[in-house]
């Protein structure tokens, strides 16, 4: 009887990590670009202002993009894990076709995306224009089931706003307003009102 708890408790964890890897496995896709269009920013005319976890959230820009996930990272014990539990790189134009990403190695860690190459399949200007490492604030508890279901290679639209998020304590976390931006405070914040994927 001992042997048996024994094995059903060293094979439960395997079965829950193997089903894990398999709802998170990536999506394949063809080459060529999947997503042609650039992401959408306009000002934020009479934009309403969100509290969340804790949090007084700002809108800095009103905003959609439709991209190519690149790559999908959870945190669970960082200052801002309560708002935003999930980050999502994305790319699109080049950044979308296999061709150019099979070139390319990325992971997510400690908020960052990153990426490396031993040959450039397009410019380094390109690839930063063209992807964004995404904190993503979920408006709903159905947004947030989405945004956990995404997996790499999926591509997926993303419509609310750009945001800056305050806390009591003094913690503020602003988004960037630019493409074309990298490194510290280029990552983009965004309060998440509708996610799609295609």
């Amino acid at each position: 009887m001992r042997t048996g708890w024994v094995g059903l408790m060293f094979a439960v964890p395997v079965m829950f990590a193997g089903c894990e890897w398999w709802m998170g496995r990536p999506v394949k896709q063809s080459p060529g670009v999947l997503v042609s269009a650039e992401p959408v920013q306009t000002e934020p005319v009479n934009a309403p202002q969100f509290d969340k976890q804790g949090y007084q959230i700002k809108p800095l820009a009103k905003y959609e993009i439709k991209a190519r996930v690149l790559s999908s990272e959870r945190y669970r014990w960082d200052s801002g894990a309560d708002l935003v539990p999930i980050d999502l790189a994305v790319g699109w134009g080049a950044m979308s076709n296999t061709t150019v990403l099979e070139e390319l190695e990325i992971w997510q860690s400690g908020r960052w995306y990153q990426w490396r190459t031993k040959s450039f399949p397009i410019p380094v200007e390109e690839v930063t224009s063209h992807s964004a490492n995404m904190h993503l604030i979920a408006a709903d508890k159905d947004v947030a089931k989405q945004i956990s279901r995404a997996r790499s290679g999926q591509v997926v639209t993303m419509k609310g706003y750009l945001v800056e998020a305050r806390r009591a304590d003094g913690f503020v976390w602003t988004s960037s307003l630019s493409r074309v931006d990298s490194g510290a405070g280029a990552c983009e914040l965004m309060w998440v009102s509708a996610f799609e994927f295609e």
